[in-house]
């Protein structure tokens, strides 16, 4: 590796403005990092996802626009 030419890598503090976490990571900017969301508070991470009702979209799409399936025989 070429010297001088890399930025340097220090030790910065994250803070999730959410839930008010604080941990300790790597970076090369040279001040503290404010995220919205953490892994202690996203709901992917928390399990408390909610997930959408994937079965009778076809149908809300169909009735929103007023058409008219037909039926298979």
């Amino acid at each position: 590796m070429k010297e001088k030419i890399h930025p340097k890598y220090t030790k910065v503090k994250v803070v999730c403005t959410s839930c008010g976490t604080e941990f300790e990571t790597g970076s090369t900017l040279n001040r503290d990092i404010r995220v919205d969301t953490c892994s202690n508070c996203h709901p992917f991470y928390t399990g408390k996802q909610r997930f959408g009702h994937i079965a009778g979209r076809a149908e809300t799409f169909m009735k929103k626009y007023g058409i008219k399936q037909e039926e298979e025989k």
